[in-house]
Formats: C-alpha cells, structure tokens, sequence
C-alpha cells in the first residue's frame, strides 16, 4: 500500500507520519493488516514532482493540507478550497479513485457561533468538492470535521489553547484566562490517528450532524471519532497547574484509563524544557542510610527508596491497616515479620539477583536486614496510603 498525506509538517501530519513509519517499518505490529510500502510526506514547500508522482500511485490519500490562520481572511478559500481542489485535478488526471480522507472542521457546519466565519464557510467548500468528486469518479471520500485537536507537537501561541496553555506554564510563562466557565470539546491526537489507522483498514466511523453535534449513523456522509472530551478552561488550568507542582509534591493526580487527564499530562509532559526534565528528591539521611519518598498517588498510595547500610537494620514497626511492599532490587537482605501477641517469625531472604515482592502484612511487625558486611541493600517500598504525620498507623515492636 502507497500513502499519500497532505499537510505533512502540520500537528496532524507528523503525529500521522510518525505512526505510518512505525507501521511500515513494523516497529508497530498492532495492526498486521496493513501492508505499507510507501509514504509520500507533501507540503507547502515540497516540490510538485512529489504531489504528482504521489497521486499517481497512491492507495489511500489523508488530505490534512490547509489554512486557520493566514494573514488576510480571502486566503482561507485559496488554502483550503484552493489545494483540495488541485488535489482531486491530479488524481483525476492519474484516473486515480482510491480513497480520500479530508480534513475539515466543525466550524463548517456554519451554525451559532461558526455561522459566519471564513475559516468555517472555505472548509464547507472543501466538503462539498469532496462530495462532488466522489459523485464524479465513484472515489471512497472520507470527510472529518474535527474539533479542537490537542497532543504533543502542537504549536503553541498560535491556535491550541492546550498548546498554549502547555507550553507557557511548563515555561514558566502567564496565560490569560477570560472566562474559566468556558467548555471546550477536545480530541486527543492519538485518538485522532487511531481513527484515521481505522479509517485506512476500511472501518471508519460514519456519521451525520445535527447542528454542531455528530450523530452516529452507519452510511453517514460524514466521518468522526466520539471519543472527545468537554472540558472547561478552568479545570484545564487546574490540571496544569497539579501537574507542574508535581515534582515538588510528589502527588500523581488520578489519571484513568483514556481520561481526558492522563491525555493532558501526556500533553503537558511534551513541553517541559530541559532542567526541568530533570528534578531533585528528597534523601533523608542518617547513619543508617536514607529514605527517599518517589511518587504519591491520590488514591493508590505512595512509592519510596530504601537504602540501607551494610548490617543495619530497618522497620521494627508494625500497622493496624497500612500494608506495604517490600522489593529488594540490590543487595541481600532478611525480611522478619512476626504477627503481635504471637512469638513466630516469619523468615524471607530476598536479593536483587531474583527479584520478588514480599507483602508486609497488617498487624504485623515488621523489620528488613542489610546481611552484607559491604553492599548497601535498596528496596523499592510500595505503601497502600500516603503517609500522613496525623495519623502515621506506625507503632514501635521489634521482631525478636
């Protein structure tokens, strides 16, 4: 299969490219149906032998090329009414019918607020043509009207909030928020390209519109993927923000499966810059070694490091409802658990040469032993609760 995408050096266009490339080079072995032997990358400054050669031997075309920003509003229609338009001459010039996916948007259903807008009225031409030419020539057309699009690569300060939002407080730069209240429809860019991957193996999503809505139907005109997310700006700010003061309190925010959060972070991630990448954690240090807290979850715990001195021994403690794992990841070391108001001691060796987690049980003391005479032993320590100074549910006993 030969692909041709438009609008290559776009948002869409290299997150498109990246996942076609790892198809084809079979770094991606997801989807062992597609075949890939060829991917044309056109853009405004490629050269026309490219488009030319592309359309002429293309399986499937993405049409992603357009305009939203260009500096006077007539070019709307000359970027993206322009270049569809000589698109379709040149396949049709090839007899080329294979399949063509635009790129369009929700502003060309030219209602309420997109009612009057150039961008909106230049992308309806561009559907109807698309239209027209499937009537013509019997081509598979696939028109996407897309919302607001968000993920890594975007181009901030130009037309992504997210992207900008993003990028700026990363960057430790001001963003401007007039209206918290406001809710945006959002669609992830992996999502995006995941449908368009659907699209290619013939298992698009159809659709038709109901105003601004897209209502699933079978045989619809139209294409989409629903898995978007509303969200206000405040919230998105918020999350930003619970984001950028993770490295100092180590709180992962809740991030479910396909969560407009766990996107966001992704998102957000992409920006960071370098000496930010980067960060300090907190080593509490004695003669004994040092206890480093790692990561806290709002909901699942908190994970530290644990080094501990050659013959030291650490814990001595026990809890009525906290339980933890203990994992040794070097060193060799004795784990002693013994249940209160009992006299007998639970025995594991453990070592960094066979890792292996070892639950420290509730209502039961606990201790672990360095046994080297001259290697540190560090254990990664997992506990089902944040720790909190108020309530520590930790009481002095030792093992034996």
């Amino acid at each position: 299969m030969k692909i041709l995408v438009t609008g290559a050096e776009g948002f869409v266009g290299k997150n498109l490219a990246a996942a076609l490339d790892n198809l084809k080079s079979n770094k991606d072995r997801t989807r062992p149906q597609l075949k890939i032997d060829e991917i044309y990358l056109y853009d405004i400054n490629s050269s026309e032998e490219i488009l030319e050669e592309a359309c002429k031997n293309a399986d499937f075309v993405f049409n992603l090329a357009g305009v939203n920003r260009p500096e006077n509003p007539e070019d709307f229609m000359a970027g993206n009414f322009g270049f569809a338009s000589k698109l379709l001459d040149t396949l049709k010039k090839y007899n080329n019918t294979c399949p063509v996916m635009l790129s369009s948007s929700i502003q060309a259903t030219l209602v309420g607020r997109y009612a009057n807008g150039e961008y909106g009225k230049s992308k309806k031409a561009g559907e109807d043509l698309f239209f027209d030419y499937a009537k013509s020539t019997g081509a598979k057309v696939l028109v996407y009207r897309l919302p607001n699009l968000f993920g890594k690569w975007c181009r901030p300060n130009y037309n992504s909030v997210i992207a900008t939002f993003c990028n700026n407080i990363a960057n430790d730069l001001p963003i401007t928020v007039n209206d918290s209240a406001v809710e945006l429809e959002l669609l992830y860019i992996d999502d995006l390209v995941c449908e368009l991957l659907n699209a290619l193996e013939g298992k698009e999503t159809r659709c038709e519109y109901d105003g601004v809505n897209a209502i699933s139907v079978e045989n619809g005109n139209f294409c989409t993927s629903f898995n978007t997310h509303k969200v206000t700006l405040g919230r998105i700010v918020e999350l930003l923000e619970s984001f950028k003061n993770q490295p100092a309190t180590l709180v992962l925010p809740e991030i479910p499966f396909n969560s407009f959060e766990k996107k966001l972070y992704s998102t957000y991630l992409s920006y960071l810059p370098k000496e930010k990448v980067i960060f300090d954690l907190k080593m509490n240090e004695d003669d004994r070694g040092s206890f480093t807290e790692l990561l806290k979850t709002e909901n699942c715990g908190q994970f530290s490091i644990n080094i501990s001195k050659p013959g030291i021994v650490k814990g001595q403690h026990w809890h009525h409802t906290k339980w933890e794992f203990f994992i040794v990841v070097a060193g060799k070391g004795l784990i002693q658990q013994r249940k209160i108001g009992s006299d007998e001691v639970l025995n594991f060796h453990v070592s960094g040469d066979k890792i292996q987690a070892v639950h420290m049980l509730p209502g039961y003391t606990h201790n672990i032993i360095n046994l080297s005479e001259t290697e540190n032993l560090v254990t990664v320590m997992w506990a089902n609760e944040i720790f909190n100074p108020n309530k520590p549910d930790t009481f002095f006993e030792v093992v034996e």
